[in-house]
């Protein structure tokens, strides 16, 4: 998957820990996807191909999080052979579902999981990249979605800053004319205070948002919080429901 032309900007994609879900997205492009590989040189995108052209690159786009001292050696090394480097899904943003664990220490997991947990090397943290290596854009989601996916993509291509949603998932429910599923049901919904992205995907099917595109630019957590309180929520689940994407982030719920 190699552009034509030698001065074609180089593009690599990295996996760290993950699911894969956020490269699927980018291969999920279809169309879209071959007109990009027509303008720029996928060099090192082991997904898609084998192959593995060294680096400088123009664009790194890395998902996963830094979960062991082979990841924090290896994001160090794709930050320096990287001219702009952006993070995309909860995983790379934010260490994701597998931040979790931090929540009570990897070593007591790895001890339900594992036979011989004296093999397992990883950090105490399921941490996101920024928090090792400085980052040029974070592209949030749980997987990302595909449209901002290809606006990043071609928002640094072209040298400009990528225009993405900073509004709240209220917003697209509002747009979809989605019966409010906080107000009209009593469902638990971080829409309020979550960045949109996902289309109120969630939302639609009359389910809470669960905030997997990470938190808005303005998010009013005290405000929702109170509300969420007065519909039953005592704080051990408040912090159960903001922390399922973010913990690797936040130490819980605004207030709480």
């Amino acid at each position: 998957m190699t552009g034509s032309r030698t001065k074609a900007p180089r593009v690599a994609v990295w996996k760290f820990a993950s699911c894969d879900g956020c490269q699927l997205t980018l291969l999920d492009c279809e169309d879209e996807l071959l007109a990009l590989a027509a303008e720029v040189d996928l060099a090192y995108f082991l997904e898609a191909g084998s192959a593995r052209g060294p680096g400088p690159y123009d664009l790194s786009l890395v998902e996963g999080s830094i979960t062991t001292p082979a990841d924090a050696r290896r994001i160090r090394h794709v930050r320096r052979v990287s001219r702009k480097l952006v993070t995309i899904g909860a995983c790379a943003t934010a260490g994701g579902v597998q931040a979790l664990r931090d929540l009570a220490g990897v070593r007591a997991f790895a001890s339900l999981v594992y036979p011989r947990p004296d093999h397992i090397r990883a950090l105490e943290r399921s941490a996101p990249v920024s928090a090792y290596v400085p980052v040029d854009f974070e592209l949030r989601g749980c997987p990302i979605d595909k449209g901002q996916l290809l606006e990043v993509v071609g928002a640094f291509l072209a040298g400009r800053r990528p225009v993405v949603p900073r509004h709240s998932v209220c917003v697209e429910c509002k747009a979809r004319g989605n019966p409010c599923v906080l107000v009209a049901r009593g469902v638990a919904c971080l829409g309020p205070v979550t960045r949109a992205g996902c289309g109120a995907l969630c939302p639609a099917f009359g389910r809470g948002c669960f905030g997997c595109f990470g938190p808005s630019e303005s998010p009013n957590a005290a405000a929702l919080n109170a509300r969420l309180r007065a519909g039953g929520l005592d704080d051990d689940e408040l912090a159960r429901l903001y922390r399922t994407f973010n913990a690797g982030v936040t130490g819980g719920c605004g207030d709480a």
